[in-house]
């Protein structure tokens, strides 16, 4: 079981504790409040995130307004493990963006491997663009595209700060994506990688296909500083800094490396996808 589904279930049983010593069945209380009776039995037994509305909600009903902030707080701290992607994007691109841009700017140094996409540091406007407008029609979030845009550029600024250095990791499978409605920024794009590798501040390595994999290439992460791990699924944004699991990252990212090529031989392999992009008969 996931810490995060530890937590939520944690948080439920606090509601029926609750629930209980104000003497109250689930379907009274579900009533007083207007909800479904399923609800309560969802939220009691950790199968269904509660909001921050809920939790007031359920304190006042209860009788105990005044817990309601140590609920908030619990749920609070859940959230900072486990963020789904429609609530993080519910202030739209450019906030998550922001956010990225203080937590890298905050680290020194910052490992990442990326197994379907380029990393946001290193993409163009364009890749970009198509990337957000992407993510915006698949969580129906708003659609502060250009604003994103704009934020994640900024963000590139700090590789060129000298104090700055990116280790990043990338699955050869990566660079054949195409996220552009025209293949030619695509191809930009592989030339702006080519670019952004040869910079003191980006250490760049391709994982080639075919080569013996010892681990799967499941889905993307960074670790920053070594101290805190930000991983990405379909459906939310994980933050870990517990030391089981930076210590699970860190060893996946030194077994990836030890598959990767660098310098000449990574920039090969970006020349290569770009010679077969430029020429779609020939994929």
């Amino acid at each position: 079981m996931s810490d995060f589904q530890n937590a939520r279930e944690s948080l439920g049983a606090r509601l029926r504790e609750l629930r209980t010593e104000a003497g109250l069945a689930g379907k009274e209380l579900a009533e007083s409040l207007g909800w479904q009776r399923s609800k309560v039995s969802r939220l009691e037994n950790g199968r269904q995130t509660a909001t921050t509305d809920d939790l007031q909600a359920w304190a006042q009903a209860t009788g105990v307004p005044l817990a309601a902030a140590d609920l908030v707080r619990q749920l609070s701290a859940m959230e900072t493990h486990y963020r789904s992607w429609k609530r993080v994007l519910a202030a739209g691109h450019r906030a998550v963006q922001d956010t990225h841009a203080v937590q890298e700017r905050g680290a020194r140094v910052v490992h990442l491997f990326e197994c379907g996409i380029v990393p946001g540091i290193f993409q163009t406007p364009e890749y970009a663009r198509a990337v957000l407008s992407d993510v915006s029609d698949q969580h129906g979030s708003p659609a502060d595209v250009e604003d994103g845009v704009r934020a994640r550029m900024r963000r590139q600024e700090a590789l060129y700060e000298r104090s700055y250095q990116v280790h990043a990791l990338m699955w050869e499978a990566a660079l054949y994506v195409v996220r552009c409605p025209d293949l030619a920024d695509t191809v930009a794009q592989l030339d702006r990688l080519t670019v952004l590798a040869g910079l003191d501040t980006v250490n760049l390595g391709i994982i080639p296909l075919g080569v013996r994999m010892p681990v799967a290439p499941k889905h993307g992460f960074w670790i920053m500083d070594g101290c805190l791990v930000v991983a990405d699924t379909w459906n939310a944004e994980l933050s870990l800094d517990s030391a089981d699991d930076i210590a699970l990252y860190r060893g996946t990212w030194e077994t990836l490396q030890k598959h990767a090529v660098f310098g000449h031989g990574a920039n090969r392999l970006i020349a290569r996808a770009r010679a077969r992009l430029s020429n779609p008969e020939h994929l």
